[in-house]
């Protein structure tokens, strides 16, 4: 028998459904949403009543979802992300906007690349509006998925979720190793056996910038170095060099004013080539304004070379 999905089942019970299937308790969605867990259960219920199915079964103290309420969630997680997209839309049209691009950008790549290339976009589009929210990769990738961000700039970690997503490579990053420019500690190239008597600057572990930098020195036959500070944003690295705390490995785009200045200075690796690729991430399926669609494009040309250099540091 063919089962019609009631008016009732509004958004916000389907969000609540979503939730739970995220974080697999109905005690920490209640205590997100700051609402009684009887609340939450009732909108469970609901849904499984309405659709005549059971969503979840209990595994220990969590929550898993039903082949079914596999599927639904799918469904679901659609429907929301459809929605706020199109209320982002609506919302622009009310205001009689152009156009707008909400972008999810990783914390180099935002600081030190977009810039200039939004800029120089804007002086061909000065109609419009761009958002860019700056987070890890892990945020940029959920953000396109949910329908929060149009599309994402990052890097990725090759083991990262991508499901759902398509992912293109835009350009590479190199990794230059820097240090202080009076740093008198360190020649002016190093070799792959003195790079475990440095001491390093590097980010933290759990990102994926500092694993795409321990991958690629695995791959070059260093295993072991001396990271002595770890700091989570490139600004706190580079400031940490040039102080002389050691020497860091940071991308290419990001110290190209200390360079030229003379506060940083570029060490030579012969033999030791390091890189991270940098994606535009976008959700399958889904519809481009005329003005993201003309972002997008942008960014492809600049980072083949063809239109804006700023990729170059020029």
């Amino acid at each position: 028998m063919e089962r019609v999905f009631a008016s009732q089942a509004t958004l916000h019970k389907l969000e609540i459904f979503c939730m739970v299937c995220e974080l697999q308790s109905v005690t920490r969605v209640a205590d997100r949403m700051m609402v009684a867990q009887p609340v939450v259960t009732a909108h469970l219920r609901f849904l499984e009543d309405k659709l005549g199915v059971k969503l979840f079964q209990r595994s220990g103290r969590r929550l898993v979802l039903t082949e079914v309420g596999q599927r639904v969630y799918k469904w679901a997680s659609d429907i929301i992300t459809h929605t706020h997209e199109l209320e982002r839309e609506l919302g622009n049209a009310v205001e009689g906007e152009f156009g707008s691009a909400v972008v999810a950008a990783s914390m180099t790549v935002a600081s030190y690349v977009l810039p200039a290339l939004f800029t120089a976009f804007r002086q061909q589009h000065p109609d419009g509006g761009i958002t860019v929210h700056v987070s890890n990769p892990q945020f940029v990738t959920a953000a396109v998925r949910d329908g929060t961000c149009d599309f994402g700039v990052c890097i990725l970690d090759p083991r990262h979720d991508v499901d759902g997503l398509n992912v293109e490579l835009l350009w590479t990053e190199q990794l230059v190793l820097v240090a202080a420019f009076d740093d008198a500690s360190v020649g002016a190239e190093v070799t792959p056996q003195q790079i475990a008597d440095l001491p390093f600057i590097s980010s933290p572990r759990n990102q994926v910038r500092r694993e795409a930098e321990e991958d690629g020195l695995r791959a070059h036959g260093i295993t072991h170095r001396r990271v002595l500070l770890e700091f989570g944003h490139p600004e706190a690295m580079k400031q940490a060099v040039r102080r002389g705390a050691g020497v860091a490995f940071v991308m290419e785009t990001s110290v190209h004013d200390e360079l030229r200045r003379g506060l940083l200075r570029r060490i030579a690796t012969p033999g030791i080539d390091l890189s991270i690729p940098v994606f535009l991430v976008h959700r399958r399926g889904k519809s481009f304004s005329s003005l993201q669609a003309q972002l997008m494009d942008f960014l492809r040309t600049a980072a083949a070379g063809e239109q804006v250099p700023a990729l170059h540091g020029d």
